[in-house]
Formats: C-alpha cells, sequence, structure tokens
C-alpha cells in the first residue's frame, strides 16, 4: 500500500490538513466578506433612513391618502439617491407611525406598499411585495409636536448583496488555491528535506548489506544517531558470536577426527571397520559444514572479490589438472564481488571445481559476471555429464551416482546447494555446451 512509507503518510496528512485548513479559510473569510458587504449596504440603507428623517417636519393640512394618520408630516428634503426613484429597483423608503399606518413612500413603489414587522431594527432579511428577496431596516423615531410616533422603512435588494459577493468570491477561490498550492509546495519540500537523513541511513545500511562498509556513520541529526549506534553494536556482537561460534566448531571438528584417524589407523586396510569410520568421517564432514553454514549465512558488512578466489583454487588444484593434461580457461569479471565472506565462497567454488577436475576429460570452463544485481559463475567440463532425472539426487546428501568412480564423501553438490541457499542464491545443474556438467552457481553480489 502507499501509505505503508513515511513520505507518503507524511504528505497525505499534510494535503488533509491543507484541504481542512483552506476549507476553513474559505468559510470564514467568505464570511467576514459577506458581513461586510451586508454591513456596507445596512449603512447606505441608514444614511437613507437618517436622511428622510431629517428632511420630516409638522404639516399643516391632510394627509396624501384618504387613510393618512391624523397627526400630519411633511417631508421637505427626501433622499436624492436615484435608485429611490427607479420604479421596482427595490431600493425603496416608506414612512408610517410607528403602528403601521402608512404617511408617505419613495416614488420606486409606485402604489405598492411594504410591510415590516414592528420595532426598530437595523437590518435583517425581508421580503418584497412580489416576495423579493430584501435588507430590510425600520427605525422608531419620534417628531415634536407629532403624535404618535413615527417609523420609517427602508429596503435594499439582496439581488446586490448577492452579486456584490459573486465579484469577491473568485479572487478569493484563487488567492486561496495559489496558497494551498504554495503550502504543498512548502510541505513537499519539507518531508524531502526532514527525510532525507533517513534516506541516507538506508543508504547506508545498503553499503554494509553490499560488504562495501562495516559500520554506518553517525547521522548528523540527534534523532537518528542512537539508531546508528545500536545498528553497529549489533553488527559487532553479529561478528563476535559468527567468531565464537567457528571456534567451537573448529575445536569439535578436531576433538571428533583426531580419535577418528588414530582408530582408522589402527584397523587392517581389509577391516570391516574401515568403512564404518569412513561413514562416521562422512556424517561428521556433512553437519559440521552444515553446522557452520546455518550459523552464518550471510555476515553483514563482507564483499569478496570472485577473481582471485578462483586463481587460489585452481592454485591448490593445478597438480590433478596437469596430471590429467586439462585446460582451464578462466573469464572472471574483476568488479564480481560475493556479498559473503571469503571462507564460503572458497567452500562452494572448491566443491565445485574439484568435482570438474575430477570427471573433466580435457577442458574446464569457469565464468563469473554480475546479472540482474546477482553474481553468477559457472562452471561447466566435458567429462560424462548427467541425465537430467539425476540432478535432484546428485544435490541431496550422500547422493553419488558413480560409486565406482573418483573417491568421494559425496556431499559436495549437496554442501555447494545448502550454502547457496544459506545466502539467498542457488546452484543449478545443466548440461555443458563443452558436452559434460554445468553448474551455475547464483549467489547475492
Amino acid at each position: 500500500m502507499m501509505l505503508d512509507s513515511i513520505r507518503a503518510r507524511l504528505l497525505a496528512a499534510a494535503a488533509l490538513w491543507l484541504t481542512l485548513v483552506l476549507l476553513l479559510a474559505w468559510w470564514f473569510i467568505g464570511g467576514v466578506l459577506e458581513r461586510f458587504v451586508t454591513e456596507r449596504f445596512d449603512a447606505e440603507a441608514a444614511v437613507i433612513a437618517e436622511t428622510l428623517i431629517a428632511g420630516v417636519e409638522p404639516g399643516a393640512g391632510v394627509g396624501p391618502e384618504a387613510n393618512a394618520a391624523p397627526a400630519l408630516v411633511e417631508i421637505t428634503r427626501p433622499p436624492a439617491d436615484p435608485r429611490l426613484s427607479l420604479p421596482l429597483s427595490l431600493w425603496s423608503w416608506q414612512l408610517e407611525t410607528a403602528e403601521g399606518d402608512f404617511i408617505a413612500r419613495s416614488p420606486s413603489l409606485l402604489d405598492l406598499r411594504l410591510e415590516a414587522p414592528p420595532g426598530s431594527y437595523a437590518g435583517q432579511p425581508g421580503t418584497g411585495p412580489d416576495g423579493e428577496a430584501l435588507r430590510v431596516m425600520r427605525r422608531v423615531f419620534t417628531l415634536p409636536g407629532v403624535e404618535p410616533p413615527l417609523a420609517v422603512v427602508v429596503t435594499v435588494p439582496r439581488a446586490e448583496i448577492d452579486a456584490a459577493m459573486s465579484l469577491v468570491r473568485p479572487p478569493l477561490a484563487l488567492a486561496l488555491v495559489v496558497l494551498g498550492a504554495g503550502l504543498a509546495a512548502a510541505s513537499l519540500v519539507q518531508v524531502g528535506w526532514g527525510l532525507r537523513t533517513l534516506d541516507a541511513l538506508g543508504r547506508d545500511i545498503r553499503r554494509i548489506r553490499a560488504g562495501q562498509a562495516e559500520h554506518i556513520p553517525l547521522p548528523p541529526v540527534a534523532e537518528l544517531r542512537p539508531v546508528a549506534a545500536e545498528l553497529n553494536a549489533l553488527l559487532d556482537a553479529n561478528r563476535s558470536v559468527i567468531a565464537r561460534a567457528r571456534e567451537h566448531l573448529g575445536n569439535l571438528a578436531h576433538s571428533l577426527r583426531t580419535p577418528l584417524s588414530a582408530l582408522a589407523n589402527t584397523l587392517p586396510d581389509d577391516h570391516p571397520g574401515r568403512a564404518l569410520v569412513a561413514r562416521m568421517d562422512r556424517q561428521i564432514s556433512w553437519h559440521l559444514r552444515r553446522a557452520r553454514s546455518a550459523g552464518q549465512p550471510r555476515l553483514l558488512g563482507h564483499a569478496t572479490p570472485v577473481a582471485p578466489v578462483v586463481d587460489d583454487i585452481l592454485l591448490v588444484l593445478r597438480r590433478p589438472a596437469e596430471d590429467r593434461g586439462l585446460r582451464i580457461a578462466t573469464a572472471c569479471d574483476p568488479a564480481a564481488r560475493f556479498a559473503g565472506e571469503r571462507q564460503d565462497l572458497e567452500e562452494m567454488l572448491g566443491n565445485l571445481l574439484e568435482n570438474a577436475v575430477k570427471y573433466a576429460r580435457t577442458a574446464i570452463s569457469v565464468t563469473a559476471g554480475e546479472r540482474s544485481g546477482q553474481l553468477v559463475i559457472a562452471i561447466e567440463d566435458d567429462g560424462p555429464g548427467m541425465a537430467d532425472s539425476d540432478h535432484a539426487r546428485a544435490l541431496s546428501r550422500g547422493g553419488r551416482l558413480d560409486e565406482m568412480g573418483p573417491p568421494g564423501a559425496g556431499l559436495g553438490l549437496a554442501i555447494v546447494a545448502d550454502l547457496a541457499a544459506l545466502h539467498g542464491g542457488g546452484l543449478a545443474l545443466g548440461r555443458s555446451k563443452l558436452g559434460g556438467l554445468k553448474a551455475v552457481l547464483t549467489l547475492p553480489g
């Protein structure tokens, strides 16, 4: 899954947080702007109301309509805003008594009448004569010499408030998007910068696995230094345990083989007990090598060049190879490395090359190189080879196919297969282009 990555989790959390914050900012700033715009229109309505109140004076005649209030007033200075004269503009005013009796109205209302709730209020939602959305203000005031108190009602069309908000929202949205993009980029840089030391620690560990280093350098950040120190201590402890295990195994091999050798020397060549001693020696060899291999499948921080190991083994096998007149061709990439200890590589190549020298007729070929990040070593000969059906038996413990052939314990190929598997590789047998057996050893590079 994508969220099994620390980087992905941090970026996902940052994206979620930024989204929530920007949505809250949209809601909050939009609300503030809407209140600001609405209050601006309420202020205009208040100016109209104050202008109208200032222009009302006690009258001396009858009202303009038959049902006019008994207290007569006269509007000497009506508000001059042209929107109040535009018919049905919904910018309007109406003068009435505090009880709601009609006195006068703005030209924009024509013959319509506003029905506003009683009381005084600075601005609240309302509806026009035909159900239009309005912003309504009503102010009750008293005029000396006039009874009862009077009230002025001023309306502002809600559509104009919404139109003003529609002009404000797109720039606000664009600003928030730009802000979000900038914060997202900053989060990406911040996460990458914060995790670069962790990436460097991973690279140092991979260098140890590849055998290019033995310890992890202490990171520059304090939080990761204890981790690096514990890993280095673990590597040192691993090397110490392996060294002690090998020492114990060597002591065990010496303590067992010395009595067996003495026992074999005391028996005549034709004594049946010699076969039993040889079998015990083979079993001890098998279990000691298997225990050593299992105890150390791969020691971190080691890398063994392949070419020098091949040369050293062939130097040891030079005499038997010359006695049999064998030609040995080698093609080992100088850069080829085995991610493990030299002793294990010598164990595997020694068994394979010894078998090739035993069974080859005239020629042996050794090639080594890296392929797809792995070390591949192929050893071929022109000997009798073996059938495909015999490969599994040849790789099993004690699985000799030629009881009458050269002397041996029948453990070499099995030990090589076990060691390769313990290192995360494998051994495959096949037909060589030389005509004999081809053994392909695949190991971590």
